[in-house]
């Protein structure tokens, strides 16, 4: 009986084409929206979570001043110790020391970001070496004059030269090229992370900022280890530095620490709620649509109402009228939730290249859309179908 009624849908469907395809145009719409956006959505999302990895791994920056672009007191070495064996789910830590200076190679030169750190610093930030090497413990105790350069560095300085093993010029210094990380592009808070030199922070201190009577680790770079709590990191940390920097009681912190993954998990959230909002917009037009399906299947309930009325008469039941119709409903809004798709799946591919996010193609979100436009014809075809079924026949034969 309901491949019976699907065929009659069809055909009705075939017969009117063009206000079939006018019928429609809404669920398409509706369908077409909420797929894009929530594609896009979850593409901006995946986007975000990935420039935010790329400055590290579960990382933790701890810098003085109370806020993020506030100086203060810098940290010692017993305290950037303190924070190795003392504070529970750390996996790495490097003191971190930030200079700046024109660097020079030949003819070239260039204004860059010079980074004073350790080994450690590496792993943190998910640093890959594309050529040569990092230097290495014993470079950082004896204040080597060697640095790693990222790929804008050498594109800038050794466009043509192999810069492993060529001598750099740093401000009044000099330091021995030892490797080439690999390209990161823009992410985190960096308009570029590929522009700078990464050195040993020993050589970095005694070479450009000074001593500062030992309290010269300008901020620390902690990675957590994988599935510990970052918070309770970030607990532990400013429990110790406060008994560390003597402060008591309500005085506030003359230090702060950043959360990578705090702060992605916020973007994230918001990015989450934004979509879902949007949306929801979106899925007004699936209601418009549906409201057009019912409009015309009113209309086409009139029109039939003498083949209605036949087919009562000759002993149809009440019960099949009604799944006609309420096919007829389906069948189109189900046409119409396909269309969508379709139409969504090419939208997506034309604006990810726009937007600069991933295509992720979500199965789930695809079928949610489909079975709503499903519910959608069932909701509002049922009404026609209902006033198709209760016609009294003998009424329905002197219709004209």
């Amino acid at each position: 009986m309901i491949f019976n009624a699907l065929l009659i849908a069809i055909r009705e469907i075939r017969r009117n084409l063009t206000r079939s395809f006018l019928t429609v145009i809404g669920i398409v719409i509706g369908v077409a929206a909420v797929v894009t956006l929530v594609t896009l959505g979850r593409g901006a999302t995946q986007t975000i979570k990935g420039e935010i990895s790329k400055m590290g791994s579960n990382l933790l920056i701890l810098r003085p001043g109370a806020g993020w672009r506030s100086s203060g007191t810098p940290f010692s070495l017993a305290d950037v110790e303190a924070i190795r064996t003392q504070i529970n789910g750390v996996a790495d830590l490097a003191p971190f020391v930030q200079s700046n200076a024109p660097a020079t190679f030949q003819e070239n030169s260039s204004n860059c970001d010079i980074q004073g750190t350790t080994v450690n610093y590496f792993r943190i930030a998910n640093w890959e070496i594309a050529n040569g090497r990092t230097f290495t413990e014993e470079e950082v105790d004896d204040a080597a004059s060697v640095a790693v350069i990222g790929e804008t560095i050498r594109k800038e300085l050794f466009p043509n030269v192999d810069p492993i093993g060529q001598r750099l010029r740093l401000g009044a210094s000099s330091v021995m090229v030892v490797g080439v990380t690999a390209a990161k592009g823009q992410g985190g808070f960096a308009d570029d992370l590929d522009d700078n030199i990464i050195v040993p922070y020993t050589s970095l201190v005694r070479r450009y900022t000074g001593n500062q009577g030992g309290r010269f680790v300008g901020q620390m770079m902690i990675s957590g280890e994988d599935g510990f709590p970052t918070t309770q990191i970030v607990a532990e940390i400013n429990s110790l530095m406060r008994e560390r920097r003597n402060i008591s009681g309500s005085k506030q912190d003359d230090f702060n620490v950043f959360d990578s993954q705090q702060l992605a998990d916020v973007i994230t959230s918001s990015t989450k709620v934004m979509t879902s909002l949007l949306g929801a917009v979106a899925g007004v037009s699936l209601l418009v649509g549906g409201i057009g399906i019912m409009n015309i299947m009113l209309v086409s309930v009139t029109e039939r109402t003498r083949e209605i009325g036949i087919r009562l008469a000759i002993g149809a039941r009440a019960r099949e009228v009604l799944l006609q119709f309420l096919v007829e409903a389906i069948t189109l809004s189900c046409i119409g939730g396909i269309a969508g798709i379709m139409v969504a799946y090419g939208l997506c591919h034309a604006l990810v290249k726009v937007v600069g996010t991933p295509f992720i193609f979500d199965p789930a979100i695809n079928l949610l859309a489909f079975a709503f436009s499903a519910f959608i014809g069932v909701l509002f075809g049922f009404m026609p179908a209902r006033r198709a079924a209760k016609l009294d026949p003998i009424d329905a034969l002197r219709h004209e």
